[in-house]
């Protein structure tokens, strides 16, 4: 493909994009995104639910965020942001965290690179709930029930970001994250 980018529109966060016939969306002053998978010592994995408007409907998510999208931190890393993301929106700091994988969440709208973490060694050191006008509610689900917690939210019209169960599949191919709460092969299987 030859054709070259043309902006199309640009607001204060993101813009349109037009390639060739293709049109898509990027994000504005920032670098990338990051997902965190953060499992406690006791095998709950935490979520963040919050109400998010271009779909008018609260929605389960894996703790998430924008690197280089802080003031003066242009060029902030993945793991920095992670780790201050995390914190933000749970009140949870890591010991430790590591990258996992990274990929498209949206390749048909989206420019946007999602890196996801594993973060372990929780300790509680907030509230949590994000920053400026967010209103997170955060949840640490064992991971023994989470399919049915995430099967009992979506029938209270709760929305689930398919990047949690992304989530799920990174800690299954980490057996050391369940402490044996159950099989990795028992939770693919939704036992």
């Amino acid at each position: 493909m030859n054709d070259q980018p043309i902006l199309q529109w640009e607001g204060k966060f993101l813009r349109v994009i037009k390639c060739g016939r293709w049109e898509y969306v990027e994000r504005v002053g920032t670098t990338g995104a990051v997902a965190i998978v953060a499992v406690t010592d006791d095998a709950r994995l935490v979520l963040t639910e919050q109400y998010r408007i271009p779909v008018g409907q609260r929605v389960i998510e894996l703790p998430a965020g924008l690197a280089g999208d802080v003031p003066d931190q242009a060029t902030e890393a993945f793991a920095q942001a992670a780790r201050r993301e995390l914190l933000e929106e749970t009140g949870y700091e890591a010991a430790e965290l590591r990258p996992l994988t990274s990929g498209p969440p949206s390749a048909g709208l989206a420019s946007e690179i999602v890196t996801f973490f594993q973060a372990t060694g929780l300790r509680r050191v907030a509230a949590g709930g994000g920053a400026d006008q967010e209103e997170i509610q955060v949840h640490a689900v064992p991971l023994r029930r989470v399919d049915q917690w995430l099967r009992e939210r979506i029938q209270q019209g709760v929305l689930v970001d398919p990047k949690v169960y992304a989530g799920l599949y990174l800690a299954a191919k980490t057996p050391a994250l369940w402490r044996g709460s159950v099989a990795c092969g028992e939770h693919q299987r939704g036992n």
